[in-house]
């Protein structure tokens, strides 16, 4: 996934109301972006960090610019939480998710559960459906641990139960985890932040959901799904 414009550098000055980073651009300027996270974002929004912003000249927006990357211990960290299912769409398509392959159709936003929408079901006409649901993940508290979640997270919990019940009815469910940032090596369900979400993964496993989890490159120019990381129990 490339971004569509150059992004600018600058720091950031505050992050708030969960969807607000002040950020002052490298040229002096000073602007307030949407932080597309609805997350925590545990040690990704402490003034300071070094910030990448994109801009939209799309003239309906409140707000221009975009919070993207920012910079943690030396590396790119993508906060983007809109990013992943576009990251693993391009993946699909491009088969680089071996686990993945094979089939026919990659539907989106297909309605399952109770008031849910699957984020992908992949389809063919000689093989179980698979559902897919994706998570973003981008914490890391110690050493090269990736965790998720960064805070409660009971959609989550219950996007977990719904795609049980797919595998009850004889399909395929996959959880696929995708790690946007590059300094990690393994992956775990973050307990004490969320004990609820980390026992119903574990559930979910032993019932036949599918754990995937795939760490990113990032650049300045863009985010791509690299390669895959273990589950750490």
């Amino acid at each position: 996934m490339d971004f569509p414009s150059p992004l600018a550098h600058g720091t950031l000055t505050a992050r708030y109301k969960r969807f607000f980073a002040d950020v002052t651009l490298d040229d002096g300027r000073e602007i307030v972006a949407h932080c597309p996270n609805p997350g925590a974002m545990l040690g990704l929004n402490t003034p300071g960090l070094g910030a990448w912003v994109s801009a939209s000249s799309d003239p309906k927006r409140k707000l221009a610019h975009t919070l993207e990357l920012v910079e943690v211990d030396g590396g790119l960290v993508g906060i983007n939480t809109l990013h992943p299912n576009r990251l693993v769409a391009e993946a699909l398509a491009a088969d680089a998710i071996p686990e993945l392959t094979g089939y026919d159709t990659h539907r989106r936003e297909v309605r399952y559960g109770t008031n849910s929408r699957v984020d992908f079901l992949l389809t063919h006409p000689d093989r179980p459906a698979c559902w897919l649901e994706i998570k973003n993940c981008h914490l890391r508290r110690t050493g090269t641990l990736a965790e998720f979640p960064d805070c409660v997270a009971a959609r989550s919990a219950k996007h977990l139960r719904e795609l049980e019940a797919m595998v009850a009815a004889g399909d395929r469910a996959v959880a696929l985890f995708v790690v946007q940032r590059m300094d990690c090596d393994r992956f775990a369900a973050c307990a004490d932040l969320d004990p609820a979400f980390a026992r119903g993964l574990d559930q979910a496993a032993e019932a036949g959901v599918e754990v995937l989890v795939y760490a990113c490159d990032i650049a300045v120019d863009g985010v791509r799904i690299a390669r895959r990381l273990p589950w750490s129990r």
